[in-house]
């Protein structure tokens, strides 16, 4: 039989599960999913939470307390989350061990409405690392201009950061600059640096989301860019990663990261989020099968996992080859008016809006699990 989740794996690229849940773990599923489905690793947001406790029986206990206890609402979301983020550690310590702490890794988000604010986000980061208190969480934390800094303080503290919502090239160079200059923060202060991981989470699927849409407009317009247009369609994604991939590699061969690895330093690997397809018309694993190179993480809805585990065509590296090409398509789109730099500042603000009303999603969810709101499984 051919397992072609284990080939992804044999290529260096890490599955992680982009869902949690109570259910989910008192079941034994995300154990089973380690057993069989080689997922190693596991990311979370507030949408994800908010579904889990909104159908989940496996809450209503703890809401029960939380609720007698009057406890404040934004306390009472940490608490939830925490519980399953910690329990999804435990599950998860045993590839942590078997991969000295490479994967085996479960984020949690801090709090998106203070993406803009970096001592809060500093703040949160370090209450979570305190509260999950398990070597094998990550924090996540936004790449807006504002995170950057809250980047380097927390790896300069030894936290574990997944960096969450970066689309832009540049923005991803400061990403991994924050980091390195975390590293030598931590290193002048005696902190272990193999103790520290992280990963740069750049999404990929609202790329295309953003520039199909500028395309199909060009296409429905007709006129000379009308067939450009359409051959360029879906294809600014993957172009984007595999150009990530490329300022990934850069970086991660000089002198200044050399220095910190002779330290004790690990790489901050690429993470491919956002993996799912949006159109229809696509292949349900393209944003798996198109990002495959070495020492990367590809987190994906257990969807994403089974349609990889049952059609994906793993090969071999489609990044490292491609790096001319993905240039093209970028240069490409230049030509026909669409502006790189737009698309991204677009999809940025657009991501960080749709963060933050998931956190109102998932507070929303809970109050009304502890008001024993009737519709909300967990609060029966």
């Amino acid at each position: 039989m051919n397992d072609r989740l284990q080939a992804l794996s044999e290529q260096g690229v890490s599955v992680w599960l982009d869902d949690i849940g109570r259910d989910r773990l008192s079941s034994g599923n995300l154990a089973e999913l380690i057993d069989k489905k080689h997922v190693v690793g596991v990311t979370s947001n507030p949408t994800i939470f908010a579904k889990a406790v909104s159908e989940a029986e496996a809450y209503s206990d703890q809401v029960k307390d939380l609720t007698v206890r009057a406890v404040d609402l934004d306390e009472a979301v940490r608490a939830i989350t925490t519980f399953d983020v910690r329990w999804a550690c435990d599950v998860m310590r045993v590839v942590y061990d078997r991969t000295d702490g490479l994967d085996g890794r479960v984020s949690i988000e801090v709090d998106p409405r203070l993406a803009h604010r970096t001592d809060a986000t500093i703040a949160e980061a370090r209450a979570l690392w305190w509260l999950v208190d398990r070597p094998n969480v990550m924090i996540k934390i936004p790449a807006t201009e504002e995170g950057l800094a809250a980047i380097t303080a927390a790896t300069s503290e030894g936290i574990s950061v997944n960096v969450t919502l970066i689309f832009s090239l540049e923005r991803y160079k400061l990403v991994m600059d924050a980091y390195l200059s975390g590293l030598e923060q931590a290193h002048s202060k005696d902190v272990d640096l193999s103790t520290i991981r992280s990963v740069a989470s750049f999404f990929v699927s609202r790329i295309d989301t953003e520039v199909d849409k500028r395309l199909d407009a060009i296409v429905e317009s007709g006129g000379d860019n009308a067939d450009k247009a359409k051959g360029l369609r879906s294809k600014a994604a993957i172009a984007n990663a595999r150009l990530a991939y490329r300022a990934y590699d850069e970086v991660f061969r000089s002198d200044r990261w050399n220095a910190l690895e002779s330290a004790g330093a690990n790489k901050q690997r690429p993470l491919w989020a956002s993996t799912s397809v949006k159109d229809p018309d696509l292949p349900d694993t393209m944003y798996v099968t198109q990002l495959v190179a070495p020492n990367t993480v590809n987190t994906m809805p257990e969807g994403t996992i089974d349609a990889t585990a049952e059609q994906a065509d793993i090969t071999g590296d489609t990044v490292t080859t491609n790096y001319d090409d993905a240039q093209a398509v970028l240069d490409g789109l230049e030509r026909l008016g669409i502006s790189y730099d737009e698309v991204v500042k677009v999809v940025e603000d657009e991501g960080v809006d749709k963060f933050e009303k998931s956190w109102k999603e998932l507070l929303d969810t809970v109050k009304a699990a502890m008001k024993g709101d009737s519709d909300v499984a967990g609060s029966k």
